[in-house]
């Protein structure tokens, strides 16, 4: 990166940080124990541009790239990890979906409605019954003269409640053919689509997540996103992107574990010196400074792939692949640093714990990101 685009994502850094601070440190576990999805948060998110990042401003976005976007959801994450999920599913999934494979009459529909954060998105591909073989999917769509019927459910999906427009993909052919998916954007508003069940979470539970229902619901021709059949060639391609948001949003959760955990380390004293001039956690602090820059590292080489709209696939798997497991680890080694007070919700570490192991999970599970990688390294 030249030394303009440095000194840009320093300033990001800092908007990024200041506004967390401000507006949602406060409210951290008021939101996790409620699990409440905070609307207005988001509100003002989509003020701050934060809303619509990889846009471009002719669609009201902010026209950055992917390195400013994973410096935005690392340092919201280092400060909540459910704000950043959502940050993270409404930009690199609704909002990106519509933007690659949109037309100009969509994008233009919809894209500022989004980037500005008075609209909230959604994206539905996870059903009950298809996880990671979303090609089974039972949620269709049939063609009835200019438009289409949906119906069917999907479930674990952010947003779908309090989302007001949403990405879904239907199943348009015969189970287990080629091409059989085709993506729709949806209103809520539509007769008969709504929403069901909120989950209760382990972890990042000011994130909403439920289920989407569709019973018969009516779609105009004019909201299928590219052509009949390309909607799970379309999804692969936005979980490309999304494998970079969930490798961020893990740098930020275990970026946070690790600086709570630092200072406490720093702060405790045990026979008369801090804990962390002791070498059992001495060593441990160096092993999670060592996987954050390098798990850090992985996800700049795929943003830069990404911002040079080159392939990316393994890249970006293995980004997600590498810090979603190195979160996990190291905000387990943060509740052991804090020791009996890491088990308690007065302090910072159980929840970065919680938080954490969603990003192994999410967009596709390490096992999936394995998958992807041994594919292309043995093809």
């Amino acid at each position: 990166m030249n030394t303009e685009t440095i000194d840009n994502i320093k300033m990001i850094a800092e908007t990024a940080r200041e506004f967390a601070e401000k507006n949602i440190r406060p409210n951290i576990m008021e939101w996790d124990e409620s699990q409440t999805f905070p609307k207005d948060l988001f509100h003002q998110l989509g003020e701050m541009g934060f809303m619509g990042i990889v846009v471009p401003e002719q669609y009201g976005g902010s026209g950055l790239g992917y390195h400013e976007y994973v410096t935005i959801l690392d340092e919201i994450s280092q400060v909540d990890p459910s704000i950043g999920l959502s940050v993270a599913a409404h930009n690199s999934l609704c909002t990106n979906h519509i933007y690659e494979f949109g037309n100009e009459e969509q994008r233009n529909k919809w894209l500022p409605q989004l980037a500005s954060g008075k609209v909230i998105g959604a994206w539905g591909l996870t059903e009950h019954n298809t996880g990671s073989d979303s090609g089974g999917m039972s949620t269709t769509a049939v063609k009835d003269g200019d438009e289409w019927i949906i119906n069917g459910a999907k479930n674990f999906i952010t947003h779908a409640i309090s989302g007001d427009i949403a990405v879904v993909m239907t199943r348009t052919g015969e189970i287990g053919a080629k091409n059989n998916s085709t993506a729709f954007v949806l209103e809520k508003g539509m007769p008969g689509f709504t929403s069901g069940k909120k989950e209760n979470k382990l972890g990042m539970r000011a994130s909403e997540t439920a289920e989407l229902i569709f019973d018969s619901v009516r779609v105009p021709d004019s909201h299928r996103l590219g052509e009949v059949g390309e909607g799970f060639k379309q999804a692969m391609k936005i979980l490309d992107g999304g494998r970079i948001s969930i490798a961020a949003l893990s740098l930020g959760t275990a970026r946070g574990a690790y600086k709570a955990a630092l200072k406490y380390a720093k702060e405790r004293h045990q026979f008369g010196k801090a804990i962390a001039e002791f070498q059992a956690i001495n060593f441990m602090l160096a092993d999670m400074a060592t996987e954050i820059d390098a798990a850090e590292l992985l996800i700049q080489r795929a943003s830069t792939l990404k911002n040079a709209k080159q392939k990316m696939t393994k890249e970006g798997a293995m980004a997600k692949l590498y810090a979603s497991e190195a979160c996990v680890r190291i905000s387990n080694n943060a509740v052991q640093i804090f020791g009996g007070y890491g088990y308690t919700k007065d302090f910072p570490a159980e929840k970065f714990y919680r938080d954490s192991k969603l990003c192994t999970i999410g967009e596709g599970t390490s096992e999936i990101q394995r998958m992807v990688i041994g594919r292309d390294i043995t093809k």
